[in-house]
């Protein structure tokens, strides 16, 4: 059973105790990520993540860090999203205590030293340039960028280049210490807990830490609003022309943001669609016609929008009929439903797939992280999973019916194709 408490300088604290476990995770998570910067700074929360690893007063350098995690044996990492930022360690719970003192020595003191960051900037630029040379990548990229817009959700979480360059070191750091105060994080604390070495370790390096005068993500959040008139299919297409041998394609919609009521029969009705090699578009793209090797359905929510998608890689030349075959699922899903044997596989699925993952301290730590942030109400995995399981048929076609109008949809595609030529098709 996990348990929520606060200490006097605003951080929350988590903890899920978990049997059966050697390992302990100690996750600190903040709900600020790409979202809340504007083009000047953008991908400065992703360039702070990458500078937490390179040195403190107490470890001076970024080989000590990752030294005295390496001589731990333990696995430690760091994310950036558009709507967060997290590190964890997760490690033998008889060194627990040096993943409290760790995280916390990283989150609170880093010293973002001038020579690191003009460093850094030539290694961020390489990893943006990576994913933009990676269809597989660079897709998702487009098709954010489509259907967002010109604004933070519709951005590369690391920024572009020119803003990077442009960074400067005071910049980064005066970002970094409005940011990571206490009353913008959450400290979560999963698997085989001491609870004498965790709150003594705990009381040392995180109930001393300076107190936030505001949290940086109300300050600085702008509600997305989807815009009221239709556009043109035209402008509901980017296409961009590159010599591969494979195409790539997102086909998506508007989603839903994290707390819609619907969200439980929408997963359902994902995963129905293309969450598995039984699912309709699998079966129907890829075994029936052989179109595609890669076929999915996917959404992806966010505190006030979200968006449901459908990606695929393939042949150029068979692009025409996947997509025929693709529209045809959607259409069939919305107009006629689900039987109930595709409800009951999907719930046993979502049900078995989260009983794996939540054996994990790591996974159960980023969960309630997320809930905390992001959600009404904090719900554990078997409270969700018992509202999944009443979802019904009907629930599942309603909401199929919601997301895709085809009037919303985009595509965005990468490949050795023209953009006049997927007009044609669609």
């Amino acid at each position: 059973m996990h348990k929520i408490s606060k200490l006097e300088n605003g951080l929350s604290f988590i903890t899920i105790p978990l049997k059966g476990t050697k390992a302990t995770t100690v996750l600190v998570m903040l709900p600020i990520g790409s979202r809340f910067e504007d083009r000047k700074i953008s991908g400065i929360s992703h360039f702070v993540e990458h500078m937490m690893f390179k040195g403190t007063p107490k470890r001076p350098t970024a080989m000590d860090i990752s030294r005295t995690l390496d001589a731990a044996g333990a696995d430690f990492n760091a994310f950036t999203a558009k709507e967060y930022t997290g590190y964890y360690v997760k490690i033998d719970s008889s060194r627990q205590e040096l993943a409290y003192e760790l995280i916390a020595d990283m989150v609170f003191n880093s010293k973002m030293e001038e020579a690191e960051f003009e460093r850094e900037k030539g290694v961020i630029v390489e990893e943006l340039r990576m994913y933009e040379d990676n269809p597989t990548m660079h897709i998702s990229l487009l098709f954010d960028s489509l259907l967002f817009g010109d604004c933070p959700l519709g951005w590369d979480e690391g920024g572009s280049k020119d803003s990077v360059q442009a960074l400067t070191r005071d910049e980064l750091y005066q970002f970094y210490k409005d940011a990571y105060t206490p009353g913008n994080m959450v400290l979560v604390v999963a698997g085989n807990i001491n609870h004498t070495k965790m709150k003594k370790t705990v009381k040392e390096n995180y109930a001393g830490q300076w107190v936030a005068k505001e949290k940086m993500d109300k300050k600085s959040f702008v509600k997305f609003e989807w815009p009221k008139h239709k556009l043109p299919l035209a402008k509901r297409v980017e296409v961009r022309e590159k010599k591969v041998d494979q195409a790539h394609i997102i086909l998506g919609f508007p989603g839903i943001d994290n707390n819609h009521p619907m969200r439980h029969a929408a997963a359902i009705m994902l995963f129905i669609l293309g969450g598995g090699m039984s699912s309709r578009l699998f079966v129907e793209v890829r075994e029936k016609r052989g179109l595609a090797y890669m076929i999915q359905s996917a959404a992806s929510c966010f505190r006030d929008a979200g968006m449901t998608y459908v990606r695929a890689g393939l042949d150029p030349a068979r692009l025409k009929g996947a997509l025929q075959v693709i529209k045809e699922e959607i259409q069939k899903i919305s107009e006629h439903g689900v039987t109930d044997r595709e409800l009951k596989d999907a719930k046993n699925n979502i049900s078995g797939r989260m009983a794996l993952s939540m054996e994990e301290s790591n996974a159960q730590a980023e969960w309630f992280a997320k809930q905390f942030w992001f959600m009404n109400k904090i719900e554990s995995p078997d409270q969700m999973l018992n509202k999944i399981k009443k979802v019904t048929a009907k629930q599942v076609q309603a909401v199929a019916k919601q997301l895709f109008d085809f009037d919303q949809m985009r595509v965005a595609a990468i490949g050795p194709l023209k953009k006049e030529n997927i007009l044609k098709m669609l």
